[in-house]
C-alpha cells in the first residue's frame, strides 16, 4: 500500500521497526511515509473521545490506541454512508475474508 498522501511506495527497513507510520482518514486504515509525517496537516480522523489521531481501522470499527476507544467506521457527519446492521458487517467480514485468501468473488 503506497502513502495515501504523495504515492511512495513502503520499502522495508533495513533493521528495527519500520519509520512509516499507520492513522485513519475518512474512516479507512492508510499508511504515511517518512517525508509526509513531517506536514502538519495531513487530514487525519482523530478520537472524539481525546483528540488522538492514533487510530486503527479494522473490520469496521475505528479504535483509538490512545485512550481505547472504539466506534463504528462510517459513523461520521463527513464520512460516506455504509451498510449498517449485521448485514452491513457481515458483508464487510465476507470482503475481508475474500482479500486475505485471494478469493475473486463479488460480494454485492
Amino acid at each position: 500500500m503506497p502513502c495515501f498522501s504523495c504515492g511512495a511506495r513502503q520499502t522495508d527497513p533495513v533493521r528495527g521497526a519500520s519509520p512509516w507510520k499507520r492513522g485513519v482518514r475518512q474512516d479507512a486504515q492508510v499508511l504515511i511515509c517518512p517525508d509526509c509525517q513531517r506536514m502538519t496537516d495531513l487530514d487525519l480522523d482523530t478520537c472524539a473521545a481525546c483528540g488522538s489521531a492514533a487510530l486503527i481501522c479494522r473490520l469496521g470499527e475505528v479504535e483509538c490506541r490512545a485512550c481505547g476507544e472504539v466506534r463504528l467506521a462510517g459513523h461520521r457527519p463527513d464520512c460516506p454512508e455504509r451498510p449498517e446492521g449485521p448485514e452491513g458487517l457481515a458483508d464487510e467480514v465476507a470482503a475481508a475474508l475474500d482479500r486475505v485468501l485471494g478469493r475473486l468473488t463479488s460480494h454485492a
